[in-house]
């Protein structure tokens, strides 16, 4: 796609074909990490190649690691034992957030010094929380401009867990998974952390939780706010799995299942399945609410348009607390419903890479939808008939963030052509998805 300033899509009518998913970003950021903090080699196979893991493998890279790209997605990486090589580094860490927030714990725990910055973007997403869990247990960190903000600064400290971690876990869920990942290195005994609040976004902590298992270190949950992590029994806390085959990215998969509802399919996706370990394949239950034709398979879905009479999809009222990224594809799909579609529990969505609640609210209007957005909600009904959509002349703008492009690309299954702004943003998560896009519409 180069670096086109804006794309025009549509109008498409139909949707069907199959989709071989890139990997998922949750699962190969934290798979990079484990991989390195190992003992032994790891060779990762599907791994997500975008800039969010390039951001992670640069930073590696910087802390004296081997890490090797190789052909077809895979990337073999030389553990460090815990230990990482480089005591002192200045790391850019893009506006990454699976890649700042854990690396920012396992830094706090090497007794070295290092700086972490971003993109201005970065720069206004809080880890705060994170930053107070880490300094419970002795970290030095210091804000360079905006409290509560990075970049930080982080010094070399003595870390000593004499109580128990508390974390609130109602802003982000990256901000339990860093402790979770990173304390494990200093556990000379049991360690508990508590989560203070509602925790958002939990199946990301199944992600992480089964991860670190496959690295060696189970973690025990003996309540909802509760992790007690185990003591260390020698130097080299993880252990490669020898290669881990990292799974299409659910997140991603909710586009072309959506397209498969709008576009009466059949759009099948390759990668996720009934088996995974993501929590975003639920977004398949929003959409059987919605009245789509789903079926699947250990590690397949496919839909084949709607069961409802009137052919359309039909508005549904959903907490979107497990599903925060996929629950953007249902504000856009909501275009092709019969009815408000209300999302709650999506507060998370104004610390993401804009203020997507803000975002998606405008450039909905400027289709012609009627929305509705509060604190943690947004309700959006589809134009009242097709002479009411609009076709905005200065296009969708997408704000830098990769999913308001891919989301909006499925409005041009409206009546009119549409002009999405900056495409290339996709390349943050899915590079090719234009690519894709175009493969199976028509």
């Amino acid at each position: 796609m180069g670096t086109l300033s804006d794309i025009t899509i549509g109008p498409f009518t139909r949707a069907q074909g199959s989709i071989d998913l890139p990997g998922s970003k949750s699962i190969s950021n934290r798979a990079l990490l484990l991989a390195a903090l190992s003992s032994g080699t790891t060779t990762l196979k599907n791994l997500l190649d975008a800039d969010d893991t390039q951001v992670m493998r640069n930073a590696l890279r910087q802390l004296g690691l081997a890490v090797e790209d190789q052909a077809n997605h895979i990337c073999v990486l030389q553990g460090c034992g815990g230990q990482f090589p480089v005591r002192s580094a200045d790391l850019f860490m893009g506006n990454a957030g699976t890649a700042i927030r854990p690396l920012t714990a396992a830094l706090a725990m090497q007794g070295g010094n290092y700086r972490l910055s971003g993109v201005a973007r970065m720069h206004e997403r809080p880890i705060r929380d994170l930053v107070d869990g880490l300094r419970q247990v002795g970290a030095d960190i210091a804000y360079e401009l905006e409290d509560g903000y990075p970049p930080i600064q982080i010094n070399a400290a003595h870390i000593q867990i004499n109580d128990v971690v508390k974390v609130r876990g109602d802003v982000s869920s990256q901000f339990l998974t860093a402790l979770l990942m990173a304390l494990p290195l200093v556990a000379k005994d049991p360690v508990r952390i508590q989560v203070i609040g509602e925790l958002i976004s939990r199946p990301y902590i199944e992600i992480t939780l089964k991860l670190m298992a496959r690295f060696g270190v189970a973690v025990d949950c003996p309540d909802a706010q509760s992790f007690i992590i185990p003591a260390k029994t020698s130097e080299s806390v993880y252990v490669s799995p020898g290669s881990l085959l990292v799974e299409g990215d659910a997140s991603s998969a909710s586009y072309f299942l959506a397209l498969g509802a709008i576009g009466d399919g059949p759009v099948r996706v390759l990668g996720v399945g009934s088996d995974s370990i993501q929590g975003d394949v639920a977004f398949a239950d929003a959409l059987v609410m919605m009245g789509a034709r789903i079926t699947a398979g250990e590690d397949w879905i496919e839909v084949s348009g709607v069961k409802n009479v009137s052919g359309r999809l039909n508005g549904i009222t959903i907490d979107c607390t497990e599903i925060p990224d996929a629950a953007m594809t249902l504000a856009v799909a909501a275009l092709f419903a019969d009815g408000p579609t209300r999302l709650n529990g999506i507060a998370s969505w104004r610390v993401k890479e804009t203020d997507r609640i803000a975002a998606m609210a405008k450039e909905l209007k400027k289709i012609g939808a009627h929305v509705e957005e509060g604190a943690d909600y947004i309700v959006v009904e589809a134009p009242k008939s097709r002479s009411d959509w609009q076709s905005p002349p200065e296009g969708i703008d997408t704000y830098d963030d990769h999913r308001m492009a891919m989301c909006f690309s499925l409005a041009a299954f409206g009546p009119h052509a549409l002009k999405i702004n900056d495409p290339n943003c996709v390349a943050k998560t899915f590079p090719t998805y234009f690519g894709e896009f175009a493969a199976i519409v028509s």
